[in-house]
Order: C-alpha cells, then structure tokens, then sequence
C-alpha cells in the first residue's frame, strides 16, 4: 500500500544529492522531483539544461563525484578541438554529456517537449522516480549588475560571479505554466510533502516558485 506522494523541488548539485537520498528510501512511484530550468540556455546553438542534467546523471549514477556536474568518465576531445578553433569554450561540454544537448536540442526542433525528452532519458538511463522540468515553457534567470542584464550562465560561469549582483529576474516566468503533473501533484490527495532541495534559494527554487 502507497505510503502518499513526496514532490522535491530541485536546483542542481546541492538539490540532487538529498533527491538521490530520497530516491533510495522511497518507490519510484511516491517521488516527483520538479527541476529548476532558470538556468537553461543556448550555447553553441544547443540547448544547455545543467539543473534538469545534473538531476538526471546524479539518479541515474553516473554523474562525475569530483565536480558534482557532468558525467563521470568524461572525456574532453571536443572542447579542445573547440578551443584551437577559437571557439567559446569557458562553458565545458564533455563528449558524453555533448551527446545528451545534441539529441535534446534536435528534438525540441522537431516539436517535442521538454518534459517528453527528459523522460525518455531518464528511461534510458534508468532512472526510476518522475523527473520533471517547472515547465515546458522558456524561463531564464537573469542577473542585474553594473553592466546591466546579464544571462545567469554568463554571470556565473564566464564571470565566476565577480560581477556585483543588484537584482535578479525570471524572463518568461509571468506567461509560463507549471508542468501539468506538477500542478496535479500539489493538488492531489496523495501528496504527503512538499521538499526544498538545498539548493541556492534564489537561483534554483525561487524560479520555481515564480511560475
């Protein structure tokens, strides 16, 4: 008998550890791990989603330990070939964890969804409790500092959070919806809790909650 559903809103590194936590003391079927997708961006015309993939490596087992992001036996020949090119390399993209960008940025120009792709990765890679995006919908978290707007990926990786912080933004998050299953799960008799990841509250589940 099903003991109720447990919804875990998540960042990435911090907030994937306790989802894995609660991932081997609960059945698949009572966890919904809702991801933060603010951090989302294009680079390199691919479609980058480090919370949703930090989520999906770190349950699938085969995230790297060292770093808490990417993939564990990752190799670097792209990236390298990328930077005798002259190319923008200061966001790394290892060989394995390329593969993933590549296939989800070719499905969502097919039409697919972003909730239908991680799905089917998370399939794969056999991860067993419901992984979702906040939304199908383009939300970006963007960052006000001396320089004025800034991508959240471009203040925090290109910049090494140097630059001073004066506000922070959620482009899209008035006109995106919340996943359906996530609204169904916050609704339901089944739900038992609600878990906030320790992830940086107002970079990772503060853009959840703005939608």
């Amino acid at each position: 008998m099903t003991q109720g559903l447990v919804v875990a809103l998540s960042g990435g590194i911090g907030g994937a550890k306790l989802a894995l936590g609660l991932s081997r003391v609960l059945p698949p079927e009572e966890l919904l791990i809702v991801a933060n997708t603010g951090d989302d961006f294009e680079h390199l015309g691919l479609s980058i989603s480090p919370d949703l993939d930090t989520l999906m490596y770190t349950l699938a087992g085969v995230d790297n330990p060292e770093t808490g992001w990417g993939r564990r036996d990752e190799t670097w020949s792209f990236m390298a070939t990328l930077a005798t090119l002259g190319g923008e390399d200061w966001f790394r993209l290892g060989d394995r964890d390329l593969a993933v960008h590549v296939e989800r940025t070719r499905r969502l120009r097919l039409g697919e969804t972003l909730s239908g792709i991680t799905a089917e990765f998370c399939r794969r890679l056999g991860v067993g409790p419901r992984l979702l995006p906040m939304s199908d919908d383009r939300v970006r978290t963007r960052v006000l500092t001396e320089q004025g707007w800034i991508d959240f990926q471009d203040y925090f990786v290109r910049q090494q959070c140097r630059p001073v912080v004066r506000e922070l933004g959620f482009e899209g998050a008035d006109a995106a919806r919340a996943h359906p299953e996530f609204l169904a799960a916050l609704h339901s008799d089944r739900l038992r809790a609600v878990v906030i990841c320790p992830s940086n509250p107002f970079i990772s589940v503060e853009p959840i909650l703005a939608i």
